[in-house]
């Protein structure tokens, strides 16, 4: 478990570690050079603390935690999810009866504790993606993924290099596990409630400097193809889209025509994702559900537009490689 500031989070998280492990299961907690008091706090749980001497990101401290680990089973759980009851049971369960499977992941719950609306979307989107994903993963996630050692190391582990603060660092292990021919499961019963609480602006930043922008190289450099979770078909259709009636609205003052054309593409995207509105409405009402909406619009809309512009901008590089070396 990484840890960076986060003392209250990790007090109930390694809480509920420790309640679903066994003698045999070692709880390591790897304070990431914290500048709080969080490192005290972990020094009087009763887990192995190791101590980054500088701040070095999630990745770093994960890989840290595995040159030391003495299990044949890496299981990460981020400081801010407290795992189900049985949850090492279940991993140890997976890995026993499925020998061909290097690595297993899950999700966050239906129940996530922070209030707002923003907070409550977001974790519950996270969920709702993961429990209608393929159960023959293309990725892996950290925030409760576990990996046999073994594969782990002939990996090299997460790219703490290229991913020094949090990212998709989980997202590109996936990738090379699969390339590496390895099988991923997403075990849907495999949950965990999500302490983080989101604001529109915290939301912004991550999804779109953490997470889009390098997604989006990822998938470009490596030419990986991905059609499972946000990256399905009807997702990246819902995306152009939202952004194709965006455009109809801006010209709807040259032609009113266009505003009816905006609300058709909308009425597509809202049928296309009419189970996840649903999930919505079930989960905090109409109102709710209304302004979940919006932010999913949102964010279609700066998903793709980091989407185009890492694509624009590769494009770009590779044209003026081709015409250096024609210059040569």
């Amino acid at each position: 478990m990484p840890v960076f500031n986060d003392r209250q989070a990790l007090v109930r998280c390694v809480g509920a570690l420790i309640a679903s492990a066994g003698p045999e299961v070692e709880v390591m907690v790897v304070d990431d050079a914290s500048t709080d008091d969080t490192a005290s706090a972990a020094a009087r749980l009763p887990v192995r603390l190791l101590c980054l001497p500088t701040n070095a990101g999630p990745a770093a401290a994960r890989n840290h935690g595995a040159e030391h680990a003495r299990g044949d089973i890496l299981l990460f759980v981020d400081s801010d999810v407290i795992v189900g009851p049985g949850t090492l049971e279940r991993v140890m369960a997976v890995f026993e009866a499925r020998p061909d499977m290097a690595a297993v992941f899950g999700s966050y719950d239906a129940s996530p504790e922070a209030a707002g609306v923003v907070s409550r979307y977001k974790n519950l989107l996270h969920h709702f993606v993961h429990q209608h994903g393929d159960a023959r993963a293309s990725t892996f996630w950290a925030g409760c993924g576990a990996i046999r050692r073994r594969v782990f190391a002939e990996l090299g582990g997460f790219d703490e290099k290229r991913f020094r603060r949090p990212s998709i660092e989980d997202i590109e292990l996936g990738y090379r596990l699969r390339r590496a021919g390895h099988r991923i499961l997403l075990d849907k019963a495999l949950q965990g409630t999500h302490l983080k609480r989101w604001t529109l602006g915290s939301l912004l930043r991550t999804d779109i400097k953490a997470r889009a922008i390098p997604w989006a190289r990822l998938i470009l450099t490596t030419r990986q193809p991905v059609d499972d979770l946000n990256l399905r078909q009807d997702q990246r259709l819902s995306a152009a889209l939202t952004a194709l009636a965006v455009v109809c609205l801006l010209l709807a003052p040259l032609w009113t025509g266009l505003a009816l054309i905006a609300g058709a593409l909308l009425i597509t995207v809202i049928v296309l994702n009419r189970r996840l509105y649903g999930f919505f409405v079930r989960h905090g009402g109409v109102v709710f559900a209304g302004a979940c909406l919006l932010l999913h619009w949102l964010y279609y809309l700066y998903s793709g537009a980091a989407f185009l512009g890492v694509w624009m901008s590769v494009r770009l590089g590779r044209s003026g490689a081709t015409r250096a070396g024609n210059g040569r």
